[in-house]
């Protein structure tokens, strides 16, 4: 997900709660708060992707390196001096 296209996506969202706020309600300042509490909404959830995204990928590793360590055979000797 790029921020470029977040922005976008969430003005023109944000643009539509307005208008669609206003002609609901017919008050240009009801439209504004809805408006608001929309990009608010929409930037929390954004913030809460990325850190899920940012958390899950380093469990991933975490889990990805514990796995490859544990089926690596232990060396074995097989009597003789080197």
């Amino acid at each position: 997900m790029y921020l470029p296209q977040f922005l976008v996506g969430m003005f023109v969202t944000s643009a539509i709660v307005a208008v669609w706020t206003y002609a609901a309600t017919g008050s240009v300042w009801t439209a504004l708060g809805w408006a608001i509490i929309d990009l608010v909404v929409l930037q929390v959830g954004y913030f809460a992707f990325v850190i899920r995204l940012i958390s899950k990928g380093s469990t991933a590793d975490a889990e990805a390196d514990s796995a490859s360590l544990s089926h690596v055979p232990p060396p074995q000797r097989d009597g003789t001096l080197l």
